[in-house]
Order: structure tokens, then C-alpha cells, then sequence
């Protein structure tokens, strides 16, 4: 064998030292011999190695001839064989560890295998292993992570053939598990061409985190890669830069299926993310369930699914979102805006946006948010033209109910100068992940943020309209419109019902006179399809709630409708779905609901039916309280005592819950004349 060191190295003294100077370090080093367990035979063989290097140097003639040697080109030592593994002892203890561990392991494989159980298997072993650690630490040393652990793994795999040093390989994989951090960041952050490597981290990142029990650590995650909770959000915070926003949300949704409550929130932010950044409205609607998912202490999701609804052209829907939020600092900031509800809308949207949303990602740009182009995107106007056929007319009749109070566009950039310094106290729901991360847990930061909400607002979004074609003209939704022809024709069916409606208003009030006075002089009437709230005292209203189960309608169209009015529209939207869900049928939850609402039912319905399931669900009012109320948002927080079974097709019970006062926020809008059950939100 020929070793890859010189007779210097290998007794450790400079080239320069005299031969007392080598006496004296050939006499330390036969003093001070390794005492990991060699054998007294490879500890001989090491003696007589160093001696031979002493007597050598100390000798000024072949000193001089050995010099000369060395300048000529010639380099190693070679050595017999019955003093390799001595010489291999010498390597290590001359810090040549790598070296040392690739000889050692090759003289361990056939046809050089020393025999089993022999003192030579058992010494080359050892020189093996403790000849990795070194190595790896070495390469540690100079952020060669990723390569430092894959001498550990050589290592541990070594030993593990070889059926020795039990303590020692347990000392390799611990040394592995703590290297894991920083050899997942090695390897992620990579140039983008390595691409091996970068999947290659990507495996181990995914595994780290499941071992970890997501991304909260619900494992005793301090046992695992020698991290505690704080110490992994900072490596995390490091490694979301080399991530690109489809790799991140591949990976969150993988540890949101496995438990990780935090990972669905990151799932949608990183959805979100990617489908802004492509035109992929699509990803912002698979993003929606993940929020509304959510079930963390106080997060309130309204704010931010009032975004997706912005986003994907529903206005309407959006405001009614931010206004059955929980937050009261924020629908302070709505109702005290200098703007305009829309513009305040666009303005939180993009700041959200640019601060918590696309922030952390390989592929995503920030530096310039603009929902014009989001709404200019042929990917986005197609796909809103296909949501519940609504396309540009969904977003045209959203947008009406804003037109008569929209300021003109010179003002609104008047309003923008004034204030594009203010800032706003206005608390972001969800939380950023920014620099705080090394600061609050997930779940903190989630709900506790306070951004800065001002920044330039849309231009020429949408002006103060005098007719519906000057709107058209001045407003910056006039391309999204006009290049479409359903666009045009929303507009305009929206004029023709407006004008047949106005024709119409005489006649149906004469018709509903007479209807009434038919309704009082004959009881029998009582019996009709379509019953007017508004004609019922309040005492009989609470008193005949078996009115529900012989009418397949009713309408709440008071101006200003009592509490005895709202239960009972509470009501019949808790009787019609439960005969729904039951497996019947019935048409009074959509004369009480909005279709997005009385959809989500059908659509959990034909879930249970899959499953040849149904649920038999009681729920009675205890208590309502008003807690909101103008001309077209009513808010009421309601107790409910709640029961339901969920039963098989065979009969047997799968489950059955009990709740005596099960609290529910229930939001209610005005619908041209009716009003309408909006939302609710459980446990508010």
C-alpha cells in the first residue's frame, strides 16, 4: 500500500526541524498513542512506523537524499502489508481523515477483506470510523453540508455490514440527524441547473417535517435534528427562498393531509401565490378550502376569502365577506376609509398580497402588484366567465351597487396623494411570514400581525357614473368588458330589467292588495306557496313554526325586519337543511338562502349519498341577538341547541354529536326586495 504522506507528516514535525527537534517529537508521539481500543499488534507496527520516520530525519545523509527526492517529484510512502493498517493509523492521526477512510473501507472489501474476527478486521473498522466523524467535521467546516453527510451515511452503512462498534455507529447517526438542517439547505440552495440536488433536498425536507409531526412539532421535535420549535422556524424562514411557490404548496398540502393545521394555511398562501403570479385563477379557488378549514383560536378567514372573491371579480360577495368579519378594527377601517368602498377593497387586497402572500418564493416577483393586469389576463376573464356562468355579468351587477356613490377618478387620485403616507391601523388577518418568524410560533403570528394598508389605489378602476355608457367609457373595467360580448349584454339586460321592473311596480302592488284582502277574508289562502313576512305579527310568527313544513317559500321583505322576523328566516334555513341532509327534498332553502349557501348543502348531500349515508339533524334557537344592522346588512349571533346523527342505509348510528349551545354568527343581506341568508360562522 502506498500511503499519501510524507515521512514529515507522518511523525509531525515542520520540514525545517533539526534532528533534537525530531528526537523530541518521534519520543511525544511513542508516549501518546490513540487510545480508542486498537490492538496491541497495530500499535507495535505504529511504533516501529514512527521509528523508522525519526531514524530517517535524524540522519543528515539520508535526510539530505530523501529531501532531494521529494523536490524531484517522488511522493507516499509504501509500505508491506502487514503494516498497512498501522500506516493507516498514522494517515488519520496526521488529520489526513478523509483519506484515511477511503483506504480503510476499500481495505475492508473483498478480495482485500482481512479475515472475521481477526484483530486487522477489528482495527481497520475502527480506523474507519473514527476516521469518517473527522472527515465530516472537516467538511462541516468549510459548508460542505451535504457532503459531509454522505460520509456519515458511508460510515454508518460500514459499520452496519461489518456487524461492529455499536456505540460508535449510534454516534453516526446522531451526528447524521443533527447534520440534517443544514444538509437540506446545502442542497436547496444550489444553483437552480443542479436540479438532482435540489430534489434530492426536497425528499429530505418532506421527511424532516413528517418526522417532526408537521410543521408545529407535535413529535417532541427537540429530539429530532437537535432543534426545538424556534430554532426549526428559523431554518425554515431560510430554506422558503429556494422554494419555488408550486414546490412549497405540494409540500404543505402532503403535511396539511397528515395533521398539520399550519401547513393549511401556508397550503393556501402558497396557492394563492402561484396563481396570481401565473393567471391561474384556478389555484385561488382550490386555495378558498383550505381557509375555510382553518380552525384556529380567534383566526378570522372572512377578510382574506373576501380577497379570493375581489380576485376573482365578485365584489359584491367580497364586501359582504370583509363585513361579517370579526375583526372590528378592520370594519372601522372599511367604514373610515377616504376612498371608496371598492378602492378600499383593492387597496387591502394588494397589500395583502405584497406583504404576507407572495413573500418567500424562488419564482414570485413583488416589486410590482397590479390587479390591472390580473383583470386584463385572458386566463382570468375566461375562467370568471365560468364560474356559475356569471363571467363579466357577475362582476357587473357587483359593481353597480357601488356606481352611485363612486367619487370621479380625479378625485380618487386626489384622495391617493393626500394620504399615501397615512398609515392605518389595521391588523392583517393570517399574519405574515416575514422576519417575525423567528420571533412567535405559526399559530401566533397567524392572528396577531398589524400592517400598513395605504398604498396607491387602483387608477381608473371605476368612476363615478352618470349613464351606463359614460361608466363604460371612464372606468378602467371598460377593456374587461367591452372585449367580451356577454359583457355588453349584461349591461344591457340589467337596463331592460330595471325598466320592465319599474313598469311593473303598479300593477303587482294593486294585485298584492287584493292577494292580502283574499289572504285575511279566507284562512284556507294561508296555505299558499309564497308567504309575506312582512304581513305577520311578530307573536305569530314565533308561534307557527310548523308554517315551515307546509310552505315551500318565503320571503322577509320589511325595510327594517324585526328580530321575530329574522329568527324565523334563521329558521326555515335550519329546517330546510335538515330535511335536505335527512335525503328529502325541499325548495324553502332557496327562497331563504343565497345559492352559494343552499349549493354548499346540496353539494355536502350528495357527499353523504355517496357514501349511503344521511344525517338527521335538531336545531332550536335559544337565544338571538342583533348585534349589526343597517339597510342592507343585518348581523346576528344566535345560540343554538344542537344535535345531530349521521346514519347508515342499513339504520345503524356512525356517529351522533350533542352541543346545548353551540354559538353561530349569522349574516343577513338585502337582495333587491328580499332579505337573504349571507353567511354564518360557527363558534364566534
Amino acid at each position: 500500500m502506498e500511503l499519501p504522506i510524507d515521512h514529515f507528516r507522518l511523525l509531525g514535525v515542520s520540514p525545517s526541524a533539526n534532528a533534537e527537534e525530531v528526537l523530541r517529537a518521534f519520543q511525544l508521539r511513542l508516549d501518546r498513542p490513540p487510545k480508542q481500543g486498537f490492538t496491541y499488534e497495530v500499535l507495535a507496527q505504529r511504533s516501529e512506523l514512527l521509528r523508522l520516520s525519526a531514524d530517517l530525519l535524524s540522519n543528515p545523509a539520508e535526510r539530505q537524499s530523501y529531501e532531494l527526492a521529494l523536490i524531484e517529484g517522488s511522493s507516499g510512502l509504501e509500505l508491506s502489508s502487514n503494516r498497512e493498517v498501522a500506516g493507516l493509523l498514522l494517515l488519520w492521526e496526521s488529520n489526513a481523515s478523509f483519506q484515511a477512510f477511503k483506504l480503510a473501507k476499500k481495505a475492508l472489501q473483498p478480495p482485500q477483506a482481512p479475515a472475521l474476527g481477526s484483530g486487522r478486521e477489528s482495527d481497520l473498522t475502527l480506523i474507519a470510523a473514527l476516521s469518517c466523524r473527522d472527515a465530516s467535521i472537516y467538511e462541516q467546516a468549510c459548508r460542505r453540508y451535504a457532503s459531509g453527510a454522505d460520509l456519515l451515511q458511508e460510515g454508518i452503512q460500514l459499520l452496519q455490514r461489518m456487524g461492529k462498534l455499536v456505540e460508535e455507529r449510534k454516534t453516526l447517526e446522531s451526528d447524521l440527524e443533527i447534520l440534517l438542517p443544514y444538509r437540506i439547505l446545502d442542497l436547496l440552495s444550489r444553483e437552480e441547473e443542479d436540479e438532482k440536488s435540489h430534489q434530492e433536498g426536497l425528499i429530505f425536507l418532506e421527511d424532516f417535517v413528517n418526522k417532526r409531526g408537521g410543521l408545529e412539532g407535535k413529535r417532541n421535535s427537540e429530539k429530532i435534528a437537535g432543534l426545538n420549535q424556534n430554532d426549526f422556524e428559523l431554518f425554515f424562514l431560510q430554506i422558503r427562498k429556494f422554494l419555488t411557490a408550486k414546490e412549497q404548496s405540494k409540500l404543505y398540502v402532503n403535511w396539511y393531509r397528515r395533521g398539520s393545521e399550519d401547513a393549511g394555511f401556508l397550503a393556501a398562501f402558497s396557492l394563492i401565490a402561484s396563481g396570481f403570479s401565473y393567471r391561474k385563477p384556478e389555484l385561488l379557488q382550490e386555495a378558498r378550502k383550505y381557509l375555510r378549514n382553518i380552525n384556529i383560536n380567534g383566526f378570522d378567514p372572512m377578510p382574506l376569502i373576501g380577497c379570493l372573491d375581489l380576485l376573482l371579480g365578485d365584489v359584491k360577495q367580497a364586501e359582504s365577506r370583509f363585513r361579517s368579519s370579526s375583526d372590528e378594527k378592520l370594519k372601522d377601517w372599511l367604514d373610515n376609509y377616504p376612498g371608496e368602498t371598492l378602492g378600499a377593497l383593492c387597496d387591502y387586497c394588494r397589500n395583502w398580497l405584497k406583504k404576507d402572500v407572495l413573500v418567500g418564493f424562488r419564482d414570485v416577483e413583488i416589486q410590482n402588484v397590479n390587479l390591472d393586469d390580473w383583470f386584463a389576463s385572458q386566463e382570468v376573464q375566461l375562467y370568471v366567465e365560468e364560474l356559475e356562468t356569471k363571467g363579466a355579468l357577475g362582476i357587473a351587477k357587483a359593481g353597480f351597487s357601488f356606481l352611485s356613490s363612486l367619487a370621479p377618478e380625479q378625485e380618487v387620485e386626489n384622495n391617493l396623494l393626500n394620504n399615501l403616507d397615512e398609515e392605518a391601523d389595521l391588523p392583517m388577518p393570517g399574519g405574515a411570514l416575514d422576519g417575525t418568524l423567528n420571533k412567535k410560533s405559526f399559530k401566533t403570528r397567524l392572528h396577531g400581525k398589524e400592517a400598513f394598508l395605504r398604498s396607491d389605489l387602483v387608477k381608473k378602476i371605476i368612476s363615478k357614473y352618470y349613464s351606463t355608457f359614460d361608466f363604460i367609457k371612464k372606468s378602467d373595467l371598460k377593456s374587461f368588458i367591452l372585449k367580451r360580448p356577454i359583457y355588453t349584454s349584461a349591461v344591457a339586460f340589467i337596463g331592460l330589467f330595471i325598466f320592465g321592473t319599474s313598469l311593473g311596480i303598479l300593477t303587482q302592488k294593486k294585485s298584492s292588495e287584493n292577494n292580502l284582502i283574499n289572504k285575511i277574508s279566507n284562512p284556507e289562502l294561508g296555505k299558499s306557496k309564497d308567504i309575506n313576512i312582512k304581513d305577520k305579527e311578530p307573536s305569530e310568527i314565533s308561534s307557527n313554526k310548523e308554517i315551515l313544513s307546509l310552505n315551500n317559500s318565503i320571503s322577509i321583505t320589511s325595510l327594517n325586519p324585526s328580530t321575530q322576523e329574522i329568527q324565523f328566516l334563521i329558521e326555515s334555513w335550519l329546517a330546510g337543511k335538515a330535511d335536505i341532509l335527512n335525503g328529502s327534498e325541499s325548495q324553502l332553502l332557496s327562497s331563504v338562502a343565497r345559492v352559494s349557501l343552499f349549493n354548499r348543502v346540496i353539494e355536502e348531500r350528495k357527499k353523504d349519498k355517496l357514501l349511503g349515508q344521511r344525517q338527521i339533524i335538531e336545531a332550536n334557537i335559544n337565544s338571538i341577538n342583533i348585534v349589526q344592522r343597517s339597510d342592507k346588512r343585518i348581523a346576528a349571533d344566535v345560540e343554538l341547541n344542537y344535535q345531530d346523527k349521521r346514519i347508515s342505509s342499513s339504520g345503524e348510528i356512525l356517529s351522533e354529536t350533542v352541543i346545548p349551545s353551540l354559538k353561530v354568527k349569522y349574516i343577513i343581506g338585502r337582495s333587491k326586495k328580499n332579505w337573504l341568508l349571507v353567511d354564518y360562522i360557527s363558534g364566534n
